[in-house]
């Protein structure tokens, strides 16, 4: 009996000298941060305190991602229902042609092949929103929105058995 509770004890004392060696994950299909929304390999939040365009994308920047990039009509419906489950009317999105007017760029430099504009693409407006339809509409950046942030969803490594 002293035998077997001094061999409890060393593994014990063993294993607080390497952490993580013997947990394993708790759930290993879920590769986001609490509180955030996975779709494949990418993660949603939606932010209601409302933000300047720049002001949004600093703060997705400090989460380790940017604000949305939308590549697909998935995506696109995902984060919809973000904007809308939240009671907002509409919220930033990653895309913007501040930097000329009618080229249209990703705030993380995702190729713009997806579009989903209310009326074709805005105006002078040099920030897009989407609202809660879905549609996209262009907005002036330095009115105050909530805001939606996407970053890449990290998964525990696993051991191979």
């Amino acid at each position: 009996m002293a035998f077997t509770l001094r061999v409890f004890v060393l593994l014990c004392g063993l294993s607080a000298l390497m952490p993580g060696a013997w947990s394993l994950p708790k759930n290993p299909n879920i590769c986001c941060p609490e509180g955030w929304t996975q779709l494949d390999a990418r993660c949603y939040i939606f932010k209601a305190e409302a933000r300047t365009f720049i002001d949004a994308e600093s703060v997705c920047n400090i989460l380790g991602g940017n604000l949305v990039s939308i590549l697909s009509a998935l995506e696109n419906s995902l984060v919809q229902k973000l904007v809308l489950v939240q009671g907002a009317s509409e919220a930033w999105i990653g895309l913007h042609d501040a930097v000329e007017d009618g080229e249209f760029f990703w705030t993380d430099g995702s190729d713009f092949k997806f579009e989903n504009f209310d009326q074709g693409e805005p105006g002078n407006d040099e920030c897009v929103v989407i609202q809660t339809t879905g549609r996209w509409e262009g907005e002036s950046c330095d009115d105050p929105e909530p805001y939606v942030c996407l970053r890449d969803a990290v998964c525990p490594k696993h051991f191979s058995s």
